[in-house]
Order: C-alpha cells, then sequence, then structure tokens
C-alpha cells in the first residue's frame, strides 16, 4: 500500500494572494464538528500527464480552508478532509491507488480528473466498491462506454461531467471557419481510449460538415517518430492537422513537422489532450505561437465556484500567486468537481451515507466554476455534458509570461467573451 498525503479542512492552504502554504493540521482535534467528511482526491501528480496536478495541492488547501468552519448537513456540522493519492499517470497505479484509498482510509466520496487514463480506472475501482465517485476532465463517451457503460443498465456509484467527443464537431467547425482553407484534415489520434472514441465519433461528423479527413492511423503513446503521419500529411494536402496526442509526444510531432515541411504548409495546427497548458507552449519556443486548442476552462468565464468562493479570474490569480506559475485550465476544472461533489452531499441530507450520495448525483443539477452541471438531462445516466471554447497561443502582449491564450471561438458557449481573432499559423506567429 502507498502512502497518501492527507490535507485537514484546518489546513490553510494558499488563497488568491497568498504565496505560501500552512503547514497540516488535525481535523478531529481541530474542529467542534459531529463527524468527518472524508474525501480522496487521485490525480495524475507526476509522470507524462503530472502537469494536469499542478493546481491540486492549492485547490485542496483553498477548499479546506474556506470550508474550516464546517459544513452544516441534515442539522450536524461536519468536519472535511481531503487526502490526496497520485496515479503517477498509469492507469494501473490509478485503480490501485483507488483501492488502497477505498481500503485503508474510508472516503466517503472520491474525486478524480483528467483524461480517461485517470477516470476511468478509478471509476471503475469505485464502482466495484460501492463508493461514490465524481470525475471530469475526459471525453464523456470515452468514460461512459469506454468503461462498458450500458443505458439500460447504467453505472450505480460513479459520474461524470466533461465535454464530449461528439462536442468536437461544432467546437472545430466554430473554430475552423474563421479561415479561408481546403478543408483537409490531417487526424493524429493514438491507440487508446480518447483516440479510439475520437476516430469513431469525430472523423464521421467533421465529413459531415464537409471536411475531408486523412487518418494516418493508430499510433502508440510515446512514440518517436511521426515521419510517416507528417509525410501523409504533406502528400494529402492538409492544411488543418487535428491531434489527440499525450502531452509529451506533441512537440515530437511538430519539431519534427517543422523538419519535414509540414508545419509550412499547414494553416491551422488544432490540439487537443496536449496543448492545454503555457509551460508545453514554452518548451516548444518559437513553433509554439499560434498553435490553435481549446479550453474547458479560461480565466475569462463567467462563472464562479460556490465551494472555494472564489470568482473565474480569482481562482487563476490565486493559483499564480500560491504556485509563481502562469494559471491553467486546471484550477477551474478541478474547483468544479469541489462544486459539484458539494452540492451533492448537501442534496444527500446525509452525507456519510453513500447510497444516499449517489442518488443525489443521479439527478444533480449545480452551479460550477466551468458553468452548469446537469445529471438529470445528460446525454446518457450519470453524464453531464460542460462546454469547449477556441483558443489560440499568441505572444503575450506585456507581463511575465511569454504566451497568451485568447479566445477566438464560442459556439458551444457564446456568453464566453471572444478576446481576439484566430490567425493562420506561421512559426515564429
Amino acid at each position: 500500500m502507498t502512502k497518501h498525503t492527507t490535507i485537514s479542512r484546518r489546513r490553510f492552504g494558499a488563497l488568491a494572494g497568498a504565496a505560501a502554504l500552512a503547514p497540516a493540521l488535525s481535523t478531529r482535534a481541530a474542529a467542534q464538528t459531529d463527524e468527518v467528511i472524508r474525501i480522496g482526491w487521485v490525480g495524475p501528480r507526476s509522470g507524462p500527464l503530472g502537469i494536469f496536478g499542478e493546481a491540486d495541492r492549492w485547490l485542496a488547501d483553498a477548499f479546506a480552508a474556506k470550508q474550516a468552519g464546517g459544513v452544516e448537513i441534515g442539522g450536524k456540522t461536519y468536519g472535511i478532509e481531503v487526502i490526496l493519492a497520485d496515479t503517477q499517470s498509469d492507469p494501473l497505479r490509478a485503480s490501485q491507488e483507488t483501492r488502497d484509498l477505498i481500503n485503508g482510509q474510508n472516503p466517503d466520496i472520491v474525486i478524480a480528473s483528467s483524461t480517461p487514463e485517470t477516470t476511468n480506472p478509478v471509476a471503475d475501482a469505485c464502482e466495484a466498491a460501492g463508493v461514490p465517485c465524481i470525475t471530469t476532465v475526459a471525453p464523456w463517451e470515452a468514460f461512459f462506454f469506454g468503461r462498458g457503460g450500458d443505458p439500460e443498465n447504467p453505472f450505480k456509484w460513479t459520474f461524470h461531467f466533461s465535454f464530449g467527443a461528439g462536442d468536437f464537431a461544432p467546437f472545430y467547425n466554430g473554430q475552423w471557419a474563421k479561415l479561408e482553407t481546403n478543408k483537409k484534415v490531417g487526424m493524429l489520434l493514438p491507440n487508446d481510449a480518447d483516440g479510439n472514441a475520437i476516430r469513431s465519433n469525430l472523423i464521421p461528423a467533421l465529413e459531415g460538415l464537409g471536411f475531408e479527413c486523412f487518418d494516418a492511423g493508430p499510433y502508440e503513446n510515446m512514440t518517436s517518430d511521426f515521419s510517416n503521419q507528417i509525410n501523409f500529411f504533406k502528400k494529402n494536402g492538409c492544411e488543418i492537422i487535428n491531434a489527440f496526442p499525450f502531452p509529451p509526444d506533441f512537440p515530437v510531432f511538430w519539431r519534427q513537422a517543422a523538419q519535414l515541411g509540414l508545419a509550412q504548409q499547414v494553416k491551422i495546427m488544432q490540439m487537443a489532450k496536449a496543448g492545454l497548458f503555457a509551460a508545453e507552449m514554452e518548451a516548444m519556443g518559437q513553433l509554439g505561437y499560434g498553435l490553435a486548442s481549446g479550453a474547458y476552462w479560461h480565466r475569462l468565464f463567467p462563472t464562479s465556484s460556490p465551494s472555494l468562493g472564489m470568482t473565474s479570474l480569482e481562482l487563476a490569480d490565486g493559483f499564480e500567486a500560491a504556485t509563481g506559475k502562469q494559471w491553467t485550465q486546471q484550477p477551474g476544472a478541478n474547483a468544479a468537481l469541489f462544486d459539484v461533489l458539494m452540492a451533492a452531499l448537501g442534496a444527500s441530507g446525509n452525507p456519510k451515507d453513500k447510497a444516499a450520495v449517489a442518488g443525489a448525483c443521479r439527478t444533480l443539477v449545480a452551479d460550477t466554476a466551468v458553468g452548469t452541471v446537469d445529471f438529470a438531462n445528460g446525454p446518457m445516466p450519470g453524464i453531464a455534458v460542460t462546454p469547449l471554447v477556441g483558443t489560440q497561443w499568441v505572444k503575450a502582449p506585456d507581463g511575465p509570461y511569454d504566451f497568451s491564450m485568447e479566445i477566438t471561438s464560442n459556439a458551444l458557449a457564446p456568453d464566453v467573451p471572444l478576446t481576439a481573432a484566430l490567425k493562420p499559423y506561421r512559426i515564429g506567429g
């Protein structure tokens, strides 16, 4: 059994404007409460997907500090304890960490986020153990159908809110319509849950919208040579490339694309899964300017996190102040996990009754940092859909950072403000 990091509700973390974390204190010793709600949080905090977990410790501390006075549910006041477990970006470890967490710490609820490699094994372990689980940031089709979901016999304990593979077609259509292209799209899709879900759903949808797709075929994650795919895209005259790689794989692909002349041919380089974080762009240098991405949360979302008591802008600024790093999409996305779980715990009437918590999730409608999460009207039982906006990485006009993520399309979220027009890709910006 591996060691978990426990953050009690009395551990005052860095909130917006604070730069250091306070030491942990014992929840049970410090709180005058009837009982303690134990929240297990499993996520990738090291390894190839570790960048998705950079905000987690700060968010857990900020959440614990916000709830430091206790939570009143059903006439009782409960303390809050958050227990962090690291998947190390390994699906097998994600499953084992979750089982260890359940068997050793007995959490009342488990949360997880960031790619099917995390959400699916965590949810499977919770489903098998009868523990409520809420997950996010993975295409919902990869979560539901990738786990063998059956609409007629839905999962009992596991709930997921996120964008869907079916959302990418209208999202990309709205983004790509901003520029004149030959509508030839090169598809770079790995042989994993994301890639397979996208291949079966997105390609037919894009073709239905008038795009001609050229699928280079499935490849294994952590591939070092993309020359075959690059030459395939060049040969077919693709002016748009759509890629869903592991974050470490994209720089390898795009550097080779520049060396072999594909980057000079492309007008839109659209990424998903990779290209979500400024740190990735900084590692790309001049090749990073002009890359197009998507955002499931942005600092300019007109939303707030009830469980942390922060607006989207305050979440972004608080993360930067606490870590010294540029804001990412994860503070908002993972704040929404806390928003949903707190709404579910409150609606259950008894947060220590796992069946009641799961029952509350099935029809839950909650305001969150990413917008309204509506399980009552989702596409599948236990599924809620949240929007994406189109973005482009450009040179930051001022300030301490090199890159700025500008919002270039909002077809799926018209209440989110546009900040820039999409520009054709050009090496160096």
